[in-house]
């Protein structure tokens, strides 16, 4: 089952009232339901700084009211039900390669914390880790596994906000990981992706995610951008020994066209822009966007 198929099928159970989406720029949100809403609050500059290092909201008080904006106080003592979509830089996400895994799921998840405990910059021991494994060969023991990890003082202070506001955080996952949904499943694909100065790069691979990752960009522009994606397209055909036959974009704006020449130019590749069926993904929604796919409307 691909990480695709999996968080579907997670999402089984009766979906929340309410998915928030948070990054610096504000608050995207969708109202869930026979008919989804979906719009955005903007929140002022200096609410939210993203890192994996520290705590994320610096104005908490401003957080709940933006959320109170968008889903005033319905006067019920129990909290409404909610998704919670944390930007892509608070967090850090893996893939991981083993030639055996345990069954255990308590030693598979020490094995992951080991694996992955040199390469996030914050104790791992104190973190929260979400992992799923992926069988690489039919009837092999090599297996894929991918781990989000963030710190538990970055996600209980995104939840605190929310739980101030009158809702109740059950889901809680990364941008870039939900938007994943809103990619093919066949064949292998590249998503590039910009949300402020933070540029993603996920490659699928038959629905399985094969590599993600998360720069923070000195500057936003074309040269940074390049300097990331060609050793990155460079990993992929050294080491999974691949081309990629499709490159979606999402959040270029006025670069956009620009980005798509050098596409072509030094990748090969016709450069497309995600899709929604609820809307244009754009830096502060597309993960929105994508958890909204994966929900039973």
């Amino acid at each position: 089952m691909s990480i695709l198929s999996r968080l579907s099928h997670l999402l089984k159970d009766p979906p929340p009232e309410y998915a928030f989406e948070v990054s610096e720029a504000g608050i995207a949100w969708a109202r869930l339901g026979a008919h989804p809403q979906v719009g955005f609050q903007p929140i002022e500059q200096g609410v939210i700084s993203v890192s994996p290092l520290r705590d994320n909201v610096l104005q908490p008080d401003a957080l709940t009211a933006r959320a109170r904006l968008i889903a005033p106080g319905n006067g019920a003592r129990k909290p409404r039900r909610a998704a919670l979509i944390l930007p892509d830089y608070s967090a850090r996400v893996s893939v991981l390669d083993f030639d055996s895994f345990p069954s255990d799921p308590a030693e598979q998840l020490s094995l992951v914390r080991f694996r992955i405990k040199k390469t996030v910059p914050f104790d791992v021991e104190s973190a929260a880790v979400s992992f799923h494994p992926h069988t690489v060969a039919h009837g092999g023991k090599r297996v894929e596994v991918v781990a989000a990890v963030v710190a538990l003082g970055v996600v209980a202070r995104f939840e605190a906000a929310f739980r101030a506001a009158g809702f109740q955080t059950g889901m809680v996952t990364v941008s870039s990981l939900a938007a994943l949904a809103l990619a093919p499943a066949d064949g292998m694909c590249v998503l590039v992706r910009i949300s402020g100065n933070t540029l993603t790069v996920s490659v699928l691979n038959r629905g399985h995610l094969r590599l993600l990752r998360c720069v923070e960009l000195d500057g936003v522009n074309l040269d940074e951008i390049l300097g990331i994606l060609h050793p990155t397209f460079a990993y992929i055909e050294d080491e999974l020994k691949a081309k990629p036959g499709a490159m979606l974009a999402c959040g270029f704006g006025p670069m956009a066209e620009e980005m798509a020449e050098l596409a072509q130019s030094d990748f090969g590749l016709t450069m497309e822009p995600l899709r929604s069926r609820f809307g244009a993904p754009g830096q502060e929604n597309a993960g929105l966007l994508g958890y909204l796919e994966t929900v039973e409307v």
